[in-house]
């Protein structure tokens, strides 16, 4: 098992900075994601790892080893690409073992790695199959396996699951992680999908902008997310402007036009607070952890906001809602059937409610 160590990476494409100063410890055996939107720069710091892009600034070391400078073939990495890249006159068999024929590997080496490959990704009875007659699962798990079958130090994976159709993605997020888990080997994924990234990753990499906005295990990315774009990029894009002072243990909450005034906890099962003293913050939530009640119906420990529904949708399990409060529409999740024009209230209890300063969340907005 290898550790990855990037130091104050950056990267520029003709001129314009793609990362900025970026730093990352991944631990021997780990798997992290790198999470952000279109541009912020994570698949160019997964390639900058690989040596597949060169870098202006900073030190890329894998177990050990500075190869900021060294070509791809001398990294001890192995991508998984999205578009699966591989060589459509081979077999299975032939595609996998590929990465070995390179290393002028026996063939009865080869064939006894390609063999245990073929068993760790069940592709049992697709070794002499052409690679064009598998289906696009089976052509990710080959594409796997070829990078597996090396045994290399650190595992890429860029969006490999993105070309895929919604129940082969939730099969094989499962199946890629179980793999990794099993051989121990440091994993690196890149991906815009923020679930995929909850559901694989030890720990995740947000980027914005070619910067780091925040590491943490998943649970606490989500429980705290360290700034108005990582709440809202991790969900939580419901925003309410309120007028609010913190003091040592509650954040009291002035009344509006739309809700009354309340006290809330902080801390643990309370509101999480990025602000200092009093003055205007942006309350972040998620549709999912909210619910609606009836006018006149709601508790006194939550922060409540009058309004009445505008649209209504059924995705599924759950009614879902557009709630207009004042010249704002939320979105709310709740199990009861409601008509558009019902006069309702948004129940945000304390634990729901992110908050940021008002002048941060247009920073992060801009």
């Amino acid at each position: 098992m290898a550790e990855l160590h990037v130091e104050n990476l950056t990267v520029a494409y003709g001129g314009s900075r793609v990362l900025n100063g970026v730093s990352l410890h991944v631990r021997p055996g780990e798997f992290v994601a790198l999470l952000g939107a279109s541009g912020c720069g994570k698949t160019t710091l997964l390639r900058a790892v690989s040596g597949f892009v060169p870098v202006d600034g900073g030190r890329i070391a894998i177990a050990g080893r500075d190869v900021t400078k060294a070509p791809p073939e001398r990294r001890d990495t192995a991508m998984v690409f999205q578009s699966y890249a591989l060589w459509p006159h081979m077999t299975t068999a032939q595609n996998i073992g590929y990465g070995l024929k390179l290393r002028r590997w026996p063939r009865p080496r080869i064939a006894e790695r390609v063999a245990e490959m073929l068993r760790l990704l069940k592709l049992d009875g697709l070794a002499d199959r052409n690679v064009t007659q598998l289906s696009g699962g089976q052509r990710q798990r080959v594409a796997l396996g070829r990078a597996l079958a090396i045994n290399p130090d650190i595992l890429l994976l860029d969006e490999p699951l993105s070309n895929l159709d919604a129940r082969i993605r939730l099969e094989l997020r499962h199946e890629i992680r179980a793999v990794q888990q099993r051989l121990g080997i440091t994993a690196v994924h890149v991906t815009h999908d923020r679930e995929e990234a909850m559901v694989m990753a030890d720990r995740i990499v947000i980027l914005n902008a070619g910067s780091i906005a925040q590491i943490g295990t998943p649970e606490e990315i989500y429980r705290r997310p360290a700034s108005a774009f990582v709440a809202s990029f991790l969900g939580a894009d419901n925003v309410v402007p309120l007028q609010a002072t913190r003091t040592d243990q509650t954040l009291e909450i002035a009344a509006g036009p739309n809700h009354d005034a309340v006290s809330l906890p902080l801390g643990n099962d309370g509101a999480q607070v990025e602000m200092l003293g009093s003055g205007e913050v942006a309350a972040h939530f998620r549709t999912e952890s909210v619910q609606l009640a009836s006018a006149g119906q709601t508790p006194a420990d939550a922060l409540v906001l009058r309004g009445h529904i505008t649209q209504t949708a059924y995705p599924g399990g759950r009614w879902r809602y557009g709630v207009a409060v004042g010249g704002m529409v939320f979105l709310v999740d709740d199990d009861e059937r409601r008509t558009v024009g019902d006069a309702v209230a948004i129940v945000i209890p304390p634990s729901a409610l992110h908050c940021f300063p008002l002048r941060e969340e247009a920073a992060g907005r801009a």
